[in-house]
């Protein structure tokens, strides 16, 4: 690791210095969440479904939501399907379906929340809680600012 984290020469990269932090703690909450047998990104879907229980979100919505792709949601959502977590019921119309998770994927959820519980509080004590929540909210921020989808105006 270089001695200072500042300098060019560490990463000039803004999505490399992102991408490698975004793999250490990936590592941590795979590590956390193994006994559940789910892995970061399913636990923040059956996360995102508990938050939107109330109006279940349509494939569209969710992927936004999670800052994804429809195909790479569609592809997180099988395993989710299969194991009987998640169920995909039609919407409005017959080509809007929408995500619901089941009593089983709630269940699991909340065995799976115990275990994250354990590698937010990691986080927060080698980060420390107020600079942890600071850099949640700038991370966030980043996810969600539209200007930085892409180069095209």
């Amino acid at each position: 690791m270089p001695r200072d984290l500042k300098s060019p020469s560490a990463s000039p990269c803004f999505a490399t210095a992102i991408r490698k932090a975004s793999r250490r703690l990936s590592q941590l909450y795979d590590d956390a969440l193994e006994p559940s047998g789910l892995r970061t990104t399913q636990f923040a879907i059956l996360s995102e479904l508990e938050r939107r229980a109330k109006e279940p979100p349509t494939m569209r919505e969710l992927a936004d939501a999670m800052v994804m792709d429809r195909s790479a949601l569609g592809r997180n959502l099988r395993p989710l399907e299969r194991d009987g977590l998640i169920a995909l019921e039609e919407g409005e119309d017959r080509r809007q379906r929408r995500v619901v998770m089941t009593a089983h994927g709630e269940a699991k959820r909340r065995e799976a929340k115990r275990l994250w519980q354990t590698a937010q509080d990691r986080f927060d004590e080698v980060f420390g809680k107020d600079a942890a929540a600071d850099l949640r909210a700038t991370l966030l921020g980043i996810a969600y600012d539209e200007r930085l989808a892409g180069l095209r105006d």
